[in-house]
């Protein structure tokens, strides 16, 4: 492989100009490229290009856009007899060579080195280009490895990805900081440029928050803390809906810290008094990643927390959330109503929003005029009109519902009603044939109507309009690679409302912990459920009275599953632990058993 190659380096490597003018008779000297569909015009015409440029034959033809990159290695690989791959196996990377070989090395020459579980490979972008691939051969040990092609993306994608995955931690690289670089300047650089990039930024400063935003992403977090305390900074992360200790800076990193995430939202450094909102949009590896930021100040400082959401991430599907098959299938009815409104309840971060946006992706049909206004838009989907609300131009959730009710909407989604008039010109708009989707910050379904109606709703205003309310929470789904089964306790069982006798027919686990799962025994989440049908009956009741407990205990005697019964039944399935559910749902005690 190497000798021809280097035979024919001279005509089209990246060594630099060839020797001697190429042959006249292109067709004999690239039958390959002949055969890929370019004519021995275009193939002249690229010769006499290659001969005053320092770019790569290969590089010049597609720039030219002569023959496609695709096109190209296909050619290429039947002629040096070499396999292209589309996508590079990087599931079970090995990093290793990160620590010897460096990344815009890597990148300079379009090569990454991948161990795979069929062997080694060595993937190229230029066969001709033999040279540094012989050289990593060497340096690496990799004397048996097999060349393949891929395109400059999957190569990029490969390398950003190792060396993601290897990147030192940000605690290991302030342990090697010195204490004149923690007081270094900062310096603005291009902020939307990839993070991986290290010659992009040298400044100590920008290096650590560039590593805390890809630890974050590697270890799956959704928020950053930085927190600043009377003796310590203390950075955290948030991780399957907990946060963790990960990071005790001095106090002295604080400011400058601060700063840089400052510079990068593109707010104002100077003023330390007043609450700034901010946002960064940054790539780590391939992935694109929105971060909204959020400064306060504190008695010690200013407090700054970063929101993190992966655009790159594709929409669930309603079982994808934790949904039971009978929950969807309901689920599916009401979001194909023709008006009313759904409501979807709990805290902030149980995944309100991401259930709403599973619901429009199936609705989203070029006959249906969709709407939303929402703060932030978390995804962006084709098809559906989407506003982001401005409370700086008086761009409001009440502001904006009236302007899109003039917009002819078939569904409208509200992203919060916070107050009254948001709360009467989303019932409105049901009662004039919209169908309205919206959240409310509530602990569970029946908690919703006594909301409404303390914000000055009319009682019948609610039974009219609202169709359906759906609680939701988020409990941490066990480690598959390490949860243990075990039996637990009588007074938990009783509390969850399962019997002995069902522990036959079930296995129940509990976390042990283990690296996968950064030693807390969980990865990952999933939801749990209760849908609240507004039949006549809670219709007649919420009439008479907006006692949120007697609305629940009547909606369960018609059939509701609520909160606890919903994890209840994850628990028997394997897929989280007594704890989980009783740490969200708040309940303590339970009269009444489970039928499996």
């Amino acid at each position: 492989m190497a000798s021809e190659n280097a035979e024919n380096t001279k005509e089209y490597g990246h060594t630099g100009a060839p020797e001697a003018p190429p042959s006249p008779d292109l067709a004999s000297r690239y039958p390959y490229l002949i055969g890929a569909g370019i004519s021995e015009a275009d193939l002249a015409e690229a010769v006499r290009e290659f001969q005053d440029n320092s770019i790569s034959f290969f590089d010049i033809l597609i720039q030219k856009k002569t023959i496609t990159e695709t096109g190209l290695l296909q050619a290429l690989g039947d002629h040096f007899h070499l396999p292209f791959l589309q996508e590079l196996p990087t599931d079970h990377m090995n990093t290793d060579f990160t620590d010897r070989v460096s990344i815009q090395y890597l990148k300079k020459i379009r090569i990454v080195p991948l161990e795979t579980p069929e062997g080694l490979i060595m993937a190229v972008n230029d066969p001709a280009n033999f040279q540094p691939a012989d050289d990593l051969r060497h340096l690496l040990g990799w004397q048996d490895c097999r060349t393949v092609l891929s395109s400059q993306a999957s190569i990029q994608t490969a390398i950003n990805l190792a060396y993601d995955i290897s990147r030192n931690t940000a605690k290991e690289f302030f342990e090697e900081m010195s204490e004149e670089s923690t007081n270094s300047i900062i310096s603005e650089i291009e902020d939307t440029g990839n993070l991986l990039d290290e010659s992009s930024s040298d400044a100590p400063i920008i290096r650590l928050v560039n590593l805390l935003l890809s630890g974050a992403i590697k270890d799956r977090a959704s928020d950053i803390h930085i927190e600043p305390y009377q003796s310590a900074l203390k950075i955290r992360y948030r991780i399957d809906g907990i946060l963790y200790d990960i990071l005790s800076l001095p106090r002295r990193i604080q400011s400058p810290l601060t700063s840089r995430v400052k510079i990068m939202a593109k707010l104002n450094i100077a003023e330390k008094r007043l609450p700034q909102d901010g946002r960064i949009e940054v790539k780590i590896a391939d992935r694109s990643v929105d971060i909204r930021v959020s400064v306060i100040p504190t008695a010690f400082g200013e407090r700054v927390v970063l929101r993190l959401l992966d655009k790159s991430g594709t929409i669930l599907l309603l079982p994808e959330l934790g949904m039971s098959e009978k929950s969807v299938q309901l689920f599916n009815k009401l979001i194909k109503s023709p008006y009313g409104i759904v409501l979807v309840t709990g805290p902030t971060g149980s995944g309100k929003t991401t259930t709403l946006y599973a619901a429009l992706s199936i609705i989203n049909q070029p006959e249906i005029n969709i709407i939303t206004i929402e703060d932030p838009i978390e995804y962006q989907i084709d098809g559906i009109g989407q506003i982001q609300v401005n409370p700086k131009i008086d761009l409001t959730f009440a502001a904006g519902l009236r302007s899109i009710v003039r917009q002819d909407p078939d569904v409208i989604l509200v992203g919060e009603i916070r107050d009254k008039e948001t709360a009467e010109i989303a019932i409105q708009s049901s009662l004039t044939g919209h169908l309205v989707f919206s959240t409310l910050h509530t602990n569970d379904a029946a908690s919703a109507v006594t909301r409404l109606i303390d914000m000055g709703i009319e009682p019948f205003l609610v039974t009219s309009s609202v169709i359906a309310i759906i609680a939701q929470r988020l409990v941490r789904v066990l480690c598959p690679k390490c949860k243990e089964t075990y039996i637990p306790d009588d007074e938990s069982l009783a509390n969850l409302g399962v019997s002995k006798d069902m522990l036959a027919k079930h296995i129940l686990y509990k976390r042990k912990g283990c690296h996968a799962c950064m030693n807390t025994g969980y990865r990952g989440r999933s939801a749990i459920f209760e849908i609240m049908l507004m039949e006549d009956e809670i219709k007649r009741l919420i009439l008479k009275t907006s006692d949120s407990n007697q609305i629940s205990d009547l909606a369960i005697k018609l059939g509701m599953t609520n909160l606890l019964y919903d994890g209840a039944q994850k628990v028997l399935a394997g897929i989280t632990t007594i704890e989980e559910v009783f740490r969200v749902t708040r309940i303590l005690k339970r009269e009444t058993d489970i039928d499996v």
